[in-house]
């Protein structure tokens, strides 16, 4: 497969989860935005590591496989980030009764 396919999966999945991180009011839902972006890039880390790495990997095998750790760093980091924001959602649902982001000023006091 072409890597244009791959680029143009990540690039939609990519304005996807801007569109809905920025459009949407519902908390969860823009959690789940943003795990969409970080999962377009991990998609375009793959697909690049693959094309580039390929015929490098029998000079330099050492380093055929770096950007599949980064991916995987970045599922770690998106993992704890999810159990933090969801910490957050739940004491904003007990604080004011709903989810909606516009509600994120009352958890000053």
């Amino acid at each position: 497969m072409e890597i244009k396919w791959y680029i143009f999966l990540s690039v939609a999945l990519f304005c996807i989860g801007i569109i809905g991180a920025l459009t949407r009011r519902n908390a969860i839902i823009v959690f789940m935005c943003i795990e969409l972006m970080l999962n377009s890039v991990n998609l375009l880390l793959v697909a690049f590591s693959k094309m580039h790495m390929h015929g490098m990997g029998a000079v330099f095998p050492q380093y055929a496989t770096d950007a599949q750790l980064f991916v995987f760093f970045i599922m770690v980091v998106a993992a704890a980030e999810v159990s933090v924001g969801l910490a957050i959602i739940v004491m904003m649902y007990r604080n004011t009764h709903s989810i909606d982001i516009n509600f994120l000023n009352r958890l000053k006091n």
